[in-house]
């Protein structure tokens, strides 16, 4: 197997001439953002050294409590990214639903993916579950938003269409049925076309990480196509989730559209 290169520290900051090449284009171009593309490298720069040191740390301990704890973590911060980052406001029952389908929509594939798909020995070996939970997580945090930005829209565009489809007496499923079968497909549609273009566009990152660490390419290809799938899965379940419990939200008790605002 080959020896895996080993990153010198200034060779690591070699690397940041990438931002000076950005800069000098946004002073060219006239952006005015250079102030925040320094903001966003260094907040990278010392998010990802800290994560570095406790992913040592957490490694080290091998304590299914820790390991769930991160993960409960990232499902709370996934959680607030959501709903602080939503352009509309939403009520306080569509934020519940977004919770549920968080926690359920990343938590059962994980599982199922650690005990069945690669049944690591334990289930809650901390090199294994972080970084598949992170990006479980946050491709779900991804389709999530996307869909309930769409599932709001929906409802706003076509109010006049659903309520005439409920005073010819459609349920609130079937009036919105259409409605949400666009929002499931346009929330899955990045993770979709990630996978259309993987291998021969790109190769992804963590087969990528693989590669240079000195797996086979073959071996890391496995390792790729599994945790696309379990990606895949998790997205489709946590934006089948939040699309079927927060279209309810729209209705109040007597099957009549709410006031949006």
């Amino acid at each position: 197997m080959p020896e895996q290169l080993s990153i010198e520290t200034w060779r690591l900051a070699a690397s940041y001439f990438f931002l000076v090449l950005l800069l000098l284009m946004s002073y060219l171009l006239r952006l005015g953002r250079g102030p925040d593309f320094v903001v966003a490298t260094v907040r990278m720069t010392i998010q990802l050294v800290l994560a570095g040191y406790l992913l040592d740390l957490v490694f080290g301990q091998n304590n299914p409590l820790v390991t769930l704890l991160i993960l409960f973590c990232m499902q709370i911060f996934a959680i607030y990214t959501i709903i602080s980052r939503l352009k509309e406001k939403i009520s306080v029952q569509l934020k519940r639903m977004v919770v549920v389908a968080i926690f359920l929509g990343t938590s059962a594939p994980l599982a199922y993916f650690m005990l069945v798909v690669i049944a690591a020995d334990p289930w809650y070996e901390p090199r294994y579950f972080i970084p598949i939970a992170g990006m479980t997580v946050g491709n779900s945090m991804t389709g999530i938003s996307l869909g309930v930005e769409r599932l709001i829209q929906g409802f706003k565009v076509g109010r006049t269409r659903i309520e005439e489809a409920l005073m010819l007496g459609a349920t609130p499923q079937m009036a919105v049925s259409v409605l949400l079968g666009e929002t499931f497909s346009a929330a899955i549609i990045p993770t979709i076309n990630s996978m259309l273009g993987m291998g021969l566009v790109f190769i992804p990152g963590m087969m990528t990480g693989q590669i240079l660490a000195g797996s086979s390419a073959v071996e890391a290809i496995k390792y790729q196509i599994v945790i696309m799938m379990g990606i895949t899965g998790s997205v489709s379940l946590a934006v089948y989730l939040v699309i079927q419990l927060g279209y309810r939200t729209f209705f109040n008790d007597r099957a009549q559209l709410v006031n949006l605002q």
